[in-house]
């Protein structure tokens, strides 16, 4: 198993560092965002909340590439792997589309969420800038993951890092209206975001076009157009992951829409905890990503019982990192959080609800890594469905009844969801453990890769 964890640490240091750089872009976001107004930091809030939970579909579409890959380049078959990429990028691309024809009802979305007029008319402008980097989004995702399915994973460290230090320059340009641009104020982060996303993707096309040791692959040989079955056989297997990535990271939009008519210091010192506890997911979110490639290797290799020991080592790392990350979110949580803003009343909301962030970093990584797991493995039916009930049909109900009824005990706002929250994340841990030992099991029986267990 040390041999293992090794490997993960090897795979998943690079990730952590793109995973870092992508999650800074939103911190950045937030607090220069912040230094403006807390209105401006709210009207980013709410706008992540609206367009990040799709774009993050598209990702999970993507992230089907990674074990697919891992499995023909594991079983040494590299000869599908040019038109099975060129084939998520084309659904990627489809996808993404459909998104961008729903940025007119955003308008309609905030009346009906009773977002304050001042805050709904940057979020407006925030989302029609994200919508034009969207295409760029999708493209990336596509290239990033065919990259770490053929287990190299520094490229998108190197990327992601660019990608920061673009964001950054970018982000007070269009804040601040520097060079003859205008003055966007929050909003301008959304711009910025565009920018960077087309810089990631040319980027990541110039550095799978010129490096040697893709060549042999022949991704740029030949255009393949559509192709319905193995667009088909992508979908059944991306469009679980995607789902289950949407009902995660939808329960955190739809709350902030829940408590937005709560007022903007309300939804800024929940943005505060959210954001913050998103950059601590970073870690383990990277462990995953280095378990679903190390997975779907061994698996291509026929080899099971050691894919068992990576799942074994992925979730032994897993509880060190999330222990640490906790201790150190309680001791510094002051300091973390007036970094974020200097109002008075945004800190003393952020400065509690930060420490049940701290909570949840423990049920969050024993879950997100074997969710990694199952996704190695391809069992994204069962992803779908364990997240679909621990999400929405255990975390969203008992925060709704705690953060805004008085059906328990006085309505508890903010706080209330974030007990749900904690309590969704435990139960999918659970279920989601529970899944990869039958697949554990399955899979020695079989003594084959699995293609789907399901």
């Amino acid at each position: 198993m040390f041999n293992e964890m090794g490997r993960l640490l090897r795979l998943s240091s690079p990730i952590l560092v793109a995973q870092l750089s992508q999650t800074l872009m939103g911190f950045v976001d937030t607090v220069m965002a912040g230094q403006v107004s807390a209105t401006d930091m709210a009207a980013v809030a709410v706008g992540a909340s609206l367009w990040w939970p799709m774009a993050l579909f598209v990702l999970g579409i993507c992230m089907a590439l990674t074990p697919m890959v891992a499995n023909h380049h594991g079983a040494k078959d590299d000869g599908p792997i040019a038109a099975i990429v060129q084939q998520g990028a084309w659904l990627a691309l489809g996808i993404t589309v459909l998104i961008i024809a729903l940025a007119p009802l955003t308008p309609l979305v905030l009346d009906k969420m009773a977002v304050e007029p001042g805050m709904a008319k940057k979020t407006e402008l925030y989302i029609y800038f994200i919508c034009a980097g969207l295409p760029a989004f999708a493209l990336y995702n596509s290239l990033r993951n065919y990259v770490e399915g053929m287990s190299h994973t520094i490229p998108t460290m190197v990327i992601g890092f660019c990608g920061l230090l673009v964001n950054i320059p970018a982000n007070y340009i269009f804040i601040h209206g520097l060079y003859g641009m205008p003055e966007l104020g929050g909003a301008g982060c959304g711009l910025a975001t565009a920018l960077v996303m087309w810089f990631m993707f040319f980027a990541a096309l110039a550095y799978t076009l010129l490096s040697k040791r893709y060549r042999h692959i022949g991704l740029y040989r030949q255009l393949h157009k559509p192709d319905k079955e193995v667009i088909l056989h992508l979908a059944k297997i991306g469009i679980p992951i995607a789902l289950a990535i949407f009902f995660e990271v939808s329960l955190f939009a739809l709350v902030a829409l829940l408590i937005s008519p709560l007022g903007s210091v309300v939804v800024a010192g929940h943005q505060i905890a959210i954001n913050f506890s998103s950059l601590m997911f970073m870690f383990p979110m990277s462990l995953a990503i280095a378990v679903t490639i190390r997975v779907g290797h061994t698996m291509g290799e026929g080899h099971p019982e050691q894919a068992k020991k990576v799942c074994y080592a992925g979730y032994t790392l897993g509880q060190i990192i999330a222990v640490t990350t906790c201790l150190l979110t309680v001791f510094f949580s002051e300091r973390i959080i007036t970094i974020y803003s200097d109002d008075l009343a945004v800190l003393a909301l952020a400065s509690q609800l930060i420490l049940l962030a701290a909570i949840y970093q423990l049920p969050d990584a024993f879950q997100v890594v074997a969710g990694g797991a199952i996704r190695g493995y391809k069992d994204t039916k069962a992803l779908f469905l364990i997240t679909l009930v621990a999400y929405w049909g255990i975390g969203l109900p008992l925060g709704y009844t705690l953060g805004l009824t008085d059906l328990i005990r006085p309505a508890m706002g903010p706080h209330g969801f974030w007990i749900g929250f904690i309590a969704g994340l435990t139960s999918a841990a659970i279920m989601l453990v529970l899944r990869v030992r039958v697949l554990h099991k399955r899979s020695a029986q079989a003594q084959i890769p699995l293609e789907v267990v399901a």
